[in-house]
C-alpha cells in the first residue's frame, strides 16, 4: 500500500519556483524589517565564525602536526551561523544573490528592487557583524588572551593581505557557489533535522577549504584589525570585501541560472500568480479568492435568470 504521507524532500523543480516566491517575498518586505534581519543574520554568521576562530586558534599544538585536521574542525563548526539564520528566516546577502536574481529574471519582481534588497541587506549584514566584533568580542575581551588574540590578527590578514585580488574574487566564487547549494538543498528539506544537515555539509566544505565569505570577512578582518592587524580599512574594502563580493555574486549565479534552465525554463509567473503575490495580495490565497470572485458571478448570473423568469410569469 503506498504512503500517503509528502515525500521528505522537494522536487527540484518545487524548490526552483519556491526560490522565485521567497524573492517575491523579500520584494515585498518593508526596509526596516530588512535592514533588522540582516542586522541579526550579521550576529548569527559571526557567532560562528567567532567559535571557528577559537577552535583553529586553540589547536596550535594540533595544526603543527596535522593543519588539516584543523582546518575540518574549524569548517565543522562554523554553518551553526547559516543553521540559524536560515531557521529563524533572517537576511543573508549571499543567499539573496541567488534567490533575487531568479526572481528578477522569471519577471516576477522588478530588476530596481534587487539593487534595493541588497543595498539595505549589504547594509545590515555590516552592521550587525561589526557590532559583534566590537561589542561582543573585543570589548568583552573573551579573546583578547593568546594564542587568541594572535590568532585574529594571523587570520585577518591571511583572508584581507596575503593573497591577491584576483584570488579573493575566485575564492568568493567558490563559497557563495557552495552557500548557494546549501540553501538550495534547506529549502528542499520539510524536516529540521535535513535542513540542518543540508546546510552544514557545504558549508563545511568552503571554511574548510579557505574559500571567501563577503559576509563572514565582515567579522573576521574587522575583528584582527580591532586587535592591531597592519591592515586599513581602505586596504580591507579595497582589496577583501569587494573582491569577495564581486565572487560571492558569480558564484549565486552559477546556481541560480542553471537552476532555471534545467527545473524552470517555461515558467510563466503570471500563471502561478506571483504578480499578483508583488502587488500585495497573500500568495497561498490567491485560489481562495479566484473561488470566491467566480462564485459571485455564478450567483449574480443566477439572480438575474430568476428575475427574468419571474417577470414572464407575472406577465
Amino acid at each position: 500500500m503506498a504512503s500517503l504521507d509528502p515525500p521528505s524532500t522537494l522536487k527540484p523543480a518545487q524548490v526552483a519556483l519556491a526560490m522565485i516566491e521567497s524573492g517575491v517575498a523579500k520584494h515585498r518586505t518593508r526596509g526596516d524589517l530588512l535592514f533588522f534581519k540582516a542586522f541579526a543574520a550579521g550576529v548569527m554568521l559571526s557567532f560562528g565564525g567567532l567559535l571557528s576562530e577559537i577552535v583553529a586558534g586553540g589547536s596550535a599544538g594540533i595544526n603543527a602536526s596535522n593543519p588539516g585536521l584543523v582546518k575540518f574542525l574549524s569548517g565543522a563548526v562554523f554553518p551553526v551561523g547559516l543553521i540559524m539564520i536560515v531557521l529563524q528566516g533572517q537576511e543573508l546577502l549571499t543567499s539573496n544573490m541567488m534567490v533575487y536574481p531568479m526572481a528578477c529574471l522569471k519577471g516576477a519582481v522588478p530588476w530596481w528592487g534587487l539593487a534595493y534588497n541588497w543595498l539595505i541587506v549589504t547594509f545590515g549584514n555590516l552592521c550587525g557583524s561589526l557590532f559583534f566584533a566590537a561589542v561582543l568580542v573585543k570589548y568583552t575581551g573573551i579573546i583578547s588572551t593568546a594564542p587568541y588574540d594572535a590568532y585574529a590578527v594571523t587570520f585577518a590578514m591571511h583572508k584581507a593581505a596575503d593573497p591577491e585580488w584576483h584570488q579573493i574574487f575566485l575564492r568568493g566564487i567558490g563559497c557563495n557557489w557552495l552557500v548557494s547549494v546549501a540553501v538550495w538543498q534547506a529549502a528542499g528539506a520539510r524536516e529540521t533535522i535535513s535542513k540542518i544537515v543540508a546546510i552544514w555539509i557545504p558549508i563545511m566544505i568552503f571554511v574548510a577549504c579557505g574559500y571567501d565569505h563577503v559576509v563572514a570577512n565582515m567579522f573576521s578582518v574587522p575583528l584582527g584589525i580591532l586587535f592591531g592587524a597592519d591592515l586599513t580599512v581602505a586596504e580591507y574594502i579595497r582589496k577583501s570585501l569587494i573582491a569577495a563580493y564581486l565572487g560571492n555574486i558569480v558564484g549565486a549565479l552559477l546556481v541560480a541560472l542553471p537552476a532555471l534552465y534545467f527545473y524552470a525554463p517555461d515558467l510563466d509567473y503570471r500563471a502561478s500568480g506571483l504578480r499578483e503575490a508583488e502587488a500585495g495580495e497573500v500568495l497561498n490565497g490567491r485560489d481562495d479568492d479566484r473561488e470566491m470572485r467566480e462564485r459571485d458571478r455564478d450567483e449574480g448570473a443566477t439572480s438575474t435568470e430568476t428575475y427574468e423568469v419571474s417577470s414572464k410569469r407575472s406577465q
